[in-house]
């Protein structure tokens, strides 16, 4: 079945395709046979695949022989034969006029041939030899579609030639579809006699895996799927390549629906099917996959030999799939275009026989599919019941995103029209408020921000509606988790000073204004509502989450303020307290307030990475994966790219983003994979984060909104553009409230080095008003720090040694002994990234004074050795500008890029030792051919972070081209 979307590339038969080559023409010796059988569903791709491999053994050689049958029966005898032979006749030119001469001589003894007793035999004899001829020698290879209507004659000359009677170098590629290969089809007898030799392989072709899927149908849409888009063709094409093609197609075409092309081949293929099959085959597509058989016998009312028999040809016609949990459609699709075959009431009786079965057999697990059969059954009040319970159901098992959609679907139902022989009075005994309350939490839970905050204003308005002050902590937590900081601290006053607050509401607004105020870095004021907290928790009985909340908060202040051993006990206390508790969202906040502790103002980098991916791997059990396993993994990434391991956080990053996260959750995700595209140089990307990151925030408080700045500021340098970078930094200094001294630091470091930047290209005038005020904030920014513990003062002492380095360039005269300190004070905290700079710009100062040029040499080649490790595109090609300028080598004598010398270094794949992980990974796909799209597809990166990645490959490989490196790859990889 060949779809017209002529330039959809052949994806994900690349094995196929060597195997084929392999079987057909490398292993098949002089005067020997191979042949193998492609079987496969109709639009699997077995024609593409014998049209590509044809062609491939045409190239390198072989002469092929290409033919299909016809559905015609035995009215045509070796007629793929003859349609081989006029097709290589005709494009056969002068400068082959002995093969044309013994092809016409072979068609000739077709046209003249006459019966007679032993005409078969003889025919047999005299096509082989007519082969013979048209070979010449060379490897004759025949390729032959639509196999299960070949003709007698075929099949027996296909006998012949294999079993070798023809002293004839020859391989045959036949394609079958493989549902037309049903009872006593006379090609099943032929293909069982040939599995006899060793030289015949039947090879069943799959479809497509999911993510050659979404790469065929990206190739036809002209860009990237959107995830739902993909997920969507995946389910509908069952991996199926015509259909997707088709599917694809109608995406760049913006239509709509299902094609007429599509629907006629599923329901031709399903009206060929026997009665019962096509009963059987209805009943699935109505159900609720996977189907059992019990569930299916008893919708059908078939008896047990007929519903087998029936399962069986659906079975073959590739219709249905089986396992142990019960049958599937092969293809959604099929669902899709029967759902308009079956009649309004067919449709509804074949939902009633499913509700009436499964509530024969009551079961929890049953829940979900009992609402939905008995909700399209028309039967909404039998449905409401049932919903609940499933909802009931996903909740106890930590199964948010479930648990909101059949609290949806419960909403739905209580507004439908109360009709079915359940209702006697015409209406259903529902509790709205109820429903909707329920309906808010899950969607809170499960990170549908935007929704969880409309279904609480119609809770707000509905009959039985909670009081003033849970609707405020609700809308106020609701609101903190959409990013929006600022009203959500509103909110929770208001809960505070509202009326009807009660001893236990008062300590949980308490409690999560503590935690807010934390998010924001006021953590002086976090700490006195966190103790407020505990008071109120005090008074109330099983307050366990309250007191969670509120001793991780003041954990976090005392820790960042006063005594960090103190703190973190309080906070390892609190996580050991919400363990035993088992609450869900208290655990995962435990988890998070611990890891952004110590991988931000404590910077004990190495365990908060492990606390978050802990943390990550504990919350995703719990069903929290959307929301705190997205934060969590963001925290990690950002400890991991502190230490160097950027390869590694772009790994962690990409499976976060799988979750598809919104508001809050999205902005920490967001802003940790902005670090590493600035730090890569990818500016696209980078910018493309940020305003995503400035949409979501919406005047969110500093917690986010200082980052933000930090990181535009640092892209900016790299555009060079330091007046939108001076832009960012004096906005930052504007909107601070924050006590976090540390992220305070960074961004009066980025404004310094904007206006040194610019004093050193000369494109910007230096901002004198600027300069003065950094340096006033710089000030503060150390006085506070005297005061603050050890651990936050070793990480503010590092940034104001650059903050003191940036001004000595600012003055004219670059201080070597303050960039030198600055090394020593980085290298001290493990962050090899500001050292590279610092490192940078010693050498800088050295050169421009002309003295200690050995030593310049020396730290730009150590600077050198770290950026092209971290992957610091634009940090390396800066090093390189100024050793190119300076003459300095970046390769020492005797010692690799690396700094290691050759005794040190690996004994296998030395060529490569230089690359990251993630750069061996890119250059593992370049060297299998595929495009950076193809590249950034498998391993969830941008095409354009592909082509930075690239670019640094060909520069620590000194190659120009793809090739010459793939060459490298190939040399060096492991055996």
């Amino acid at each position: 079945m060949a779809s017209d979307v002529d330039t959809a590339p052949l994806v994900g038969r690349a094995g196929q395709v060597a195997t084929l080559r392999s079987a057909l023409l490398d292993d098949v010796g002089p005067g020997q046979t191979a042949a193998v059988f492609l079987t496969g569903e109709s639009g699997v791709g077995k024609t593409r695949l014998l049209r590509e491999v044809g062609d491939g053994l045409r190239a390198a050689g072989a002469l092929v022989l290409t033919g299909a049958c016809l559905d015609i029966g035995d009215a045509s005898p070796l007629h793929p034969l003859l349609q081989a032979l006029r097709r290589f006749d005709a494009d056969l030119t002068a400068s082959h006029a002995r093969t044309a001469s013994a092809v016409r001589g072979l068609l000739q003894m077709f046209a003249e041939e006459t019966g007679g007793p032993d005409g078969a035999g003889a025919l047999l004899e005299r096509v082989s030899r007519g082969l013979h001829l048209v070979a010449q020698g060379r490897p004759l290879v025949l390729v032959l579609d639509d196999l299960q209507w070949v003709d007698r004659s075929t099949r027996q000359l296909l006998l012949y030639l294999l079993a070798g009677l023809g002293d004839l170098q020859l391989s045959v590629l036949a394609a079958v579809r493989a549902e037309s290969l049903q009872g006593a089809h006379p090609l099943r007898r032929v293909l069982t006699e040939l599995r006899r030799l060793r030289s015949v392989r039947v090879l069943d072709l799959a479809p497509l895996g999911r993510a050659d899927t979404e790469r065929l149908a990206a190739e036809i849409v002209g860009g990237p799927l959107g995830a739902e888009t993909a997920e969507s063709v995946w389910q509908r094409s069952g991996g199926n390549p015509f259909v997707v093609e088709e599917l694809a197609r109608d995406l760049r075409e913006g239509r709509d629906g299902l094609s007429d092309t599509l629907r006629e081949v599923f329901l031709a293929r399903v009206d060929a099917l026997p009665e019962p099959a096509h009963a059987v085959v209805h009943a699935v597509a109505v159900g609720v996959e996977p189907v059992a058989h019990w569930l299916l016998a008893e919708v059908t009312r078939l008896p047990e030999e007929e519903l087998i028999d029936a399962v069986r040809a659906a079975v073959a016609h590739r219709l249905l799939v089986g396992d142990d949990d019960g049958y599937r459609l092969r293809h959604r699709l099929v669902a899709e275009v029967l759902a308009h075959e079956l009649l309004p009431a067919e449709r509804s009786a074949l939902h009633r026989r499913y509700a009436e079965a499964l509530t024969s057999v009551p079961a929890e697990l049953h829940q979900a599919r009992l609402a939905h059969h008995w909700r399209l059954a028309g039967e909404p009040a039998r449905a409401l019941p049932a919903a609940v319970a499933a909802a009931g159901e996903a909740e106890r098992l930590h199964g948010y995103a479930e648990a909101h959609r059949h609290w949806s679907v419960a909403l739905q139902l209580a507004d439908a029209p109360a009709t079915g022989t359940s209702v006697v009075d015409g209406s259903l005994d529902v509790d709205r408020a109820d429903l909707l309350r329920h309906a808010a939490e899950a969607a809170h839970h499960c990170g549908e921000h935007a929704r969880a905050l409309a279904l609480l204003e119609e809770l707000a308005t509905a009959d039985g509606a909670p009081p003033v002050c849970a609707l405020h902590i609700r809308r106020a937590r609701y609101l903190a988790a959409a990013g929006r900081s600022a009203p959500a601290e509103a909110e929770y006053r208001r809960a505070l000073a509202a009326a009807d607050c009660t001893s236990r509401e008062r300590a949980a607004a308490a409690a999560h204004l503590a935690e807010l105020l934390l998010h924001l870095g006021r953590y002086a004021d976090a700490g006195d509502r966190a103790r407020e907290a505990l008071e109120l928790a005090a008074e109330v009985d099983g307050s366990v989450s309250e007191v969670v909340l509120a001793s991780m908060a003041l954990g976090f202040s005392e820790a960042y303020l006063e005594d960090p051993d103190a703190g973190l006990a309080v906070m390892r206390e609190a996580l050991a307290t919400a363990e035993r508790s088992g609450r869900p969202e208290d655990v995962a906040c435990a988890y998070l307030h611990l890891a952004e502790l110590l991988t931000g103002p404590l910077n004990i980098l190495e365990e908060g990475v492990v606390v978050a991916r802990r943390g990550a791997e504990r919350v995703a059990e719990l069903g929290l994966g959307r929301t705190y396993e997205t934060r969590l993994l963001a925290i990690a990434t950002n400890g991991l790219f502190r230490v160097g391991q950027w390869a590694e956080a772009e790994k962690v990053v990409a499976a976060a983003l799988r979750h598809r996260p919104s508001g809050a959750d999205a902005v920490e995700l967001l802003l940790a994979r902005c670090r590493l595209w600035v730090g890569y140089g990818d500016i696209e990307a980078a910018d493309r984060d940020l305003e995503a990151v400035a949409t979501v925030l919406a005047g969110g408080g500093a917690r986010h909104v200082i980052p933000l700045l930090t990181l535009r500021a640092g892209l900016a340098m790299w555009q060079g553009r330091h007046d939108l970078a001076r832009q960012a930094v004096q906005r930052g200094l504007t909107e601070s409230r924050s006590d976090d001294v540390g992220i305070l630091a960074a961004l009066v470091w980025h404004g310094l080095r904007a206006e040194a930047e610019a004093y050193a290209s000369r494109t910007v005038p230096v901002d004198r008003t600027a300069v003065r005020r950094l340096r006033e904030v710089a000030e503060r920014v150390a006085r506070k720090s005297e005061h603050a513990v050890r651990s936050v003062r070793d990480v503010v002492d590092g940034f104001l040694a650059l903050c003191d380095a940036e001004l000595s360039r600012l003055d004219g005269n670059s201080d070597p002994a303050l960039w030198a300190r600055s090394v020593t004070e980085w290298e001290r905290r493990h962050h090899p990234y500001p050292a590279a700079y610092s490192r940078l710009r010693q050498a800088e100062a050295l050169l421009a004074r002309r003295s200690r040029t050995a030593t310049a040499g020396k730290l730009l080649r150590q600077a050198y050795q770290v950026a092209q490790g971290l992957g610091a595109v634009p940090l390396s090609t800066e090093i390189r500008t100024l050793a190119s300028r300076a003459r300095v080598p970046l390769e020492a004598h005797g010692t690799s890029v690396e700094g290691r010398s050759p005794a040190d270094a690996e004994p296998a794949g030395t060529e490569l030792a230089a690359l990251t992980a993630r750069e061996r990974e890119v250059l593992a796909a370049v060297a299998e051919g595929l495009t950076n799209k193809e590249i950034g597809q498998r391993l969830f990166i941008s095409e354009r972070t592909i082509g930075v990645h690239v670019s640094h490959i060909f520069d620590k490989l000194q190659v120009r081209t793809r090739v010459q490196a793939s060459a490298i790859f190939l040399r060096n990889r492991p055996e």
